[in-house]
C-alpha cells in the first residue's frame, strides 16, 4: 500500500499550507485533491488516500484547518469548532494550493479531480462551482439546505453553478428527511450546464458501490 507523507508547502507568491500526499508506484493516471472529514485527516482519511495512490493517482490533502497542528485528528466537539470557523475563501485557498502542488508535479487541470467526504464532500461542490478542473465527487457531504458554518454556503445555493462534472453519492439509508434534502440537491444541480448525476448507494462494508461509481466518474472526465 503507498505511504503517505505530509510536508508544508510554499508557493512562489508565498503562500503556503501543510499537505499530506501519496504518490502512485507506477504510472500516473491524474491527480486528486482529497478534502478531509470533520474531524480531520483521520486513519479513514489516511486510509482512502493509500488506496487512491495504488490505483494510479496522485494524491494530495490540504490541511483546511489553520494553526500548528493543522488538520490533524480531533474530537467530535473540537471538530464542530473548527468547522464553524471554515469560510468559502478559506476553504478555496487551501484547495488552490492542492491544485498548485499538483501542478508543479506536471498535472494539467484537466487531468485533476477533487473527491471530498463528509466535510469535504460539501467542500468538494462548492470547489467544483468555483474553479475549473477534471471533475468532481462528493460522497455524503452535509449542508445541503442549511450551511455547515456561517461562511460556507448551502449546497443548494450553489449547485445550479458547477462548472465540472459532480457526481453526489449519498448513503441509501431510512432517514427520510435526509432522503429528501438529497432529491432537493439532486434538482438543483441538474440545472448546471455540465453533466452531474446523484446516486444513493448501498450502506456496505467499505462502500464498494460508491467507491467503484468514483473511480468510473474520475475515469470518464480525466483524460
Amino acid at each position: 500500500m503507498a505511504q503517505t507523507r505530509t510536508e508544508d508547502f510554499r508557493l512562489a507568491d508565498g503562500r503556503a499550507l501543510r499537505l499530506t500526499y501519496a504518490e502512485p508506484d507506477g504510472v500516473t493516471r491524474g491527480g486528486l485533491v482529497v478534502l478531509h472529514e470533520a474531524r480531520g485527516i483521520t486513519d479513514t482519511t489516511t486510509a482512502m488516500v493509500a488506496r487512491l495512490a495504488g490505483e494510479g493517482w496522485l494524491v494530495v490533502v490540504p490541511h483546511l484547518y489553520p494553526g500548528e497542528a493543522g488538520s490533524a485528528e480531533v474530537g467530535h466537539d473540537e471538530a464542530r469548532d473548527k468547522v464553524s470557523e471554515l469560510s468559502g475563501d478559506s476553504v478555496l485557498a487551501a484547495t488552490d494550493i492542492g491544485f498548485a502542488w499538483l501542478a508543479e508535479h506536471g498535472l494539467a487541470a484537466d487531468r485533476i479531480g477533487v473527491i471530498g467526504f463528509e466535510l469535504g464532500g460539501s467542500v468538494a461542490l462548492v470547489v467544483a462551482a468555483s474553479r475549473d478542473i477534471g471533475a468532481a465527487v462528493t460522497v455524503s457531504g452535509g449542508g445541503i439546505l442549511e450551511p455547515l458554518s456561517s461562511g460556507l454556503p448551502a449546497l443548494v445555493e450553489v449547485a445550479g453553478e458547477l462548472r465540472v462534472p459532480w457526481l453526489g453519492l449519498y448513503r441509501d439509508d431510512s432517514d427520510q428527511a435526509l432522503l429528501q434534502q438529497v432529491e432537493k440537491l439532486r434538482e438543483a444541480a441538474s440545472t448546471a450546464k455540465i453533466a452531474t448525476d446523484v446516486v444513493r448507494y448501498r450502506p456496505e462494508p467499505g462502500a464498494p458501490e460508491a467507491w467503484q461509481r468514483a473511480l468510473n466518474w474520475f475515469d470518464a472526465h480525466l483524460r
